[in-house]
């Protein structure tokens, strides 16, 4: 039974998709077995492995409100052990209709347990805000996986992310836990990103990665080609610290490759 990590912030712009897109693709290099969940409609992570529209044929949005078969909706990316379950524009709508049903918490958690003993690892990427569709989210997971950028105002988000973690623990998910936080955008000649690294890793109670990921062009220019960094240039730093990240990322989940 695979891992289901939901990549969560309810700041913008820390690096939620980034992460999922390659760090996914890193364990994917790494021969394990590993599918994305596009859960945004603005479809990033869907084009950030190279699926375009024209290749959708199911997204998310039809497994959840139209009851389409999750399997068909998964497509397989460039790398060969990474998968997608794609993101549509109609997804923005799914809020709303979602919000009507009984059980609508829950929606989300039935697409995974769907594909779940097919993969190793499954990632949800999320929007930056706590709507239904986040919600649906954590209560399928089993763990959170939190991007901060090293900058000062991304722990005002940790603060309101962990109010939420707290707030789905309580009502849908009790097992909910939290995988690790990441930090990224990581620029080492600002004095403040070294402060907030130094604030993280000393006053949070979640686990920190030691890996840093920093700020690389390759990781900004690799979603216009639409490839995770490691197929980008894979001899480049972003590429470096991801693999990194991976490997850490399984260090920690050595019960899941066991049983994988």
């Amino acid at each position: 039974m695979g891992k289901v990590i939901t990549i969560a912030n309810q700041k913008g712009g820390v690096g939620k998709t980034t992460t999922a897109i390659n760090l996914a693709a890193s364990l994917a290099a790494l021969e394990h077995r590993v599918l994305i969940i596009d859960a945004d409609p603005q479809c990033n992570a869907t084009s950030g492995v190279g699926i375009t529209e024209d290749m959708v044929e199911y997204s998310l949005y039809d497994c959840l409100i139209n009851e389409a078969e999750p399997r068909l909706a998964l497509l397989q990316t460039e790398l060969e052990n990474l998968y997608i379950l794609p993101s549509s524009i109609d997804l923005v709508g799914a809020e709303l209709e979602l919000a009507a049903k009984l059980q609508r918490e829950y929606y989300l958690k039935n697409v995974v347990e769907a594909v779940r003993d097919d993969f190793e690892f499954i990632f949800i990427d999320c929007l930056p805000s706590l709507g239904l569709i986040t919600i649906n989210a954590l209560t399928a997971a089993d763990s959170v996986l939190i991007p901060i950028q090293c900058e000062i105002f991304a722990l005002e988000g940790l603060q309101k992310l962990r109010n939420t973690i707290q707030l789905v623990r309580s009502t849908v998910n009790p097992g909910l836990e939290v995988e690790g936080i990441v930090l990224s955008m990581y620029d080492q000649r600002l004095r403040l990103a070294k402060v907030v690294v130094e604030e993280v890793r000393d006053h949070a109670p979640e686990r920190v990665y030691e890996t840093i990921v920093h700020r690389n062009a390759r990781i900004g220019e690799a979603p216009s080609a639409h490839k995770p960094v490691i197929l980008y240039d894979a001899g480049s730093k972003g590429a470096f610290n991801f693999l990194n990240l991976a490997r850490e990322f399984l260090e920690w989940n050595k019960d899941v490759v066991a049983q994988g």
